[in-house]
């Protein structure tokens, strides 16, 4: 079966019309962008803080309005559907996780505009973010295909964005060192070394060291969301 471009971008319009109507997914990109907002006003965009700001945006998008487009097609009963429609594995994936990367940029270039941060390096600060976008978009597909709404998939959705939002933060407050190699080796705290190495306070060579451990986690989620879809297809 060859590539379809016109199936892709048909289920990209049914998700931009059905995105349109649901009003709680609408509201997500506010919060990061309320944050953004607070922290261009404080003037202090330490990597820390812009780590929490780009990962926090990336949980309320890529993981949130994935996760409840999927979830919508199973709560209207739609999905199975377009599992055994004519389109391919690539162009559902493709078109059901197009509408929720454009979100997300739009999200994260008003938020590095509301805060005022500079970026150093753009090439290396654009594949950080990629790799963060491609791991957290699969997580959502995962947590839309898992779940029977988009309410439960809201509900399910709060762990994540403890794990990814605020594990970093409290890492200074925890003792166990099994603990806290499990928070430094997931994907938001390499986003934060990585934005740590492009504002000079590490080695800019250290960056690759991230960027590898980011991209093993886009493969292995991208992986796992293959599994779980091709059994939910033939189930």
């Amino acid at each position: 079966m060859t590539f379809s471009m016109k199936r892709v971008q048909a289920i990209f319009t049914k998700d931009y019309k059905d995105l349109m109507k649901n009003y709680y997914v609408l509201f997500n990109p506010l919060f990061p962008l309320l944050i953004a907002l607070w922290v261009g006003k404080t003037g202090n965009t330490t990597s820390t803080q812009m780590g929490f700001l780009f990962n926090f945006a990336l949980v309320m998008t890529a993981i949130y309005v994935q996760a409840a487009i999927v979830a919508e097609e199973k709560e209207k009963n739609t999905l199975r559907g377009l599992l055994l429609s004519p389109a391919s594995t690539t162009e559902i994936m493709l078109g059901k996780s197009l509408l929720t990367t454009f979100v997300t940029f739009i999200t994260l270039i008003a938020s590095i505009f509301l805060s005022g941060y500079k970026i150093t390096n753009l090439l290396w600060f654009t594949i950080a973010i990629l790799l963060c976008l491609i791991t957290y978009i699969a997580l959502g597909t995962i947590l839309g295909l898992l779940s029977r709404s988009v309410m439960e998939s809201s509900l399910v959705g709060i762990p994540f964005m403890f794990i990814f939002c605020a594990s970093s933060l409290i890492m200074p407050m925890i003792d166990n060192e099994i603990l806290k190699k499990i928070i430094a080796s997931l994907p938001n705290s390499h986003l934060e070394a990585a934005l740590d190495s492009l504002n000079g306070n590490t080695s800019l060579s250290s960056i690759s060291e991230h960027i590898i451990n980011l991209l093993i986690w886009g493969i292995v989620c991208i992986a796992i969301t293959l599994v779980i879809y091709k059994k939910r297809r033939f189930d």
